[in-house]
């Protein structure tokens, strides 16, 4: 969390352009390297100008962020040699899912449970990367077009301050939630082990 809060002291200042820039680069390293709350930083940024303009800017920042880091991710996996071994793991991995086929994108937005997703799209031969990236854009509108409704509709009904806070509160128990359902999926599968 050091870095997201390290991009966004920098480029906050830097008006409505900083903000989404600050927002891509988050999106961007949960993306491609460790989770960074991506989440938080989007509501964030859009407290820094909660109008409907700019939340649809927020949304289409964050599609273009996850695909930009999805898929330099899946780039890199598909262009270095990996053990045959390590792909049967992510095949074996893949089918104890709730669902093993690209629609797994999509439950990624609620319930994480495919860390590297470029890597496991690169790894999973069946898997259509396109039908992988319709996914992800569909999951990251509903999510964070379902964030932006919640905190617009705070903001209409409470202070700015009060807005946040209360946003800030649902979105943690979103997130709280993800990574429950996520644990109960994986426990139920067998896969914590």
């Amino acid at each position: 969390m050091n870095i997201s809060e390290f991009i966004y002291s920098y480029l906050g200042d830097y008006g409505d352009a900083g903000v989404l820039l600050c927002v891509f680069l988050i999106f961007l390293i949960d993306a491609i390297v460790f989770p960074a709350l991506p989440e938080i930083f989007f509501i964030l940024g859009y407290d820094y100008n909660p109008t409907p303009v700019f939340g649809v800017l927020l949304v289409l920042t964050a599609v273009a962020a996850e695909l930009t880091g999805v898929f330099s991710l899946y780039y890199v996996a598909k262009h270095v040699r990996i053990p045959k071994k390590l792909t049967r793991i992510v095949d074996r991995y893949v089918n104890f899912l709730l669902v093993s086929d690209e629609r797994v994108m999509l439950l990624n937005r609620i319930a994480p449970m495919i860390p590297f997703a470029g890597a496991f799209i690169a790894l999973v031969d069946s898997w259509n990367p396109r039908k992988c990236a319709l996914y992800i854009v569909i999951g990251c509108v509903l999510k964070y077009g379902v964030i932006i409704m919640a905190s617009s509709f705070f903001y209409a009904y409470f202070s700015s301050d009060a807005a946040l806070k209360v946003t800030l509160a649902f979105v943690i128990a979103v997130i709280g939630i993800s990574l429950a359902a996520s644990y109960i999926r994986k426990k139920k599968t067998g896969l914590d082990t």
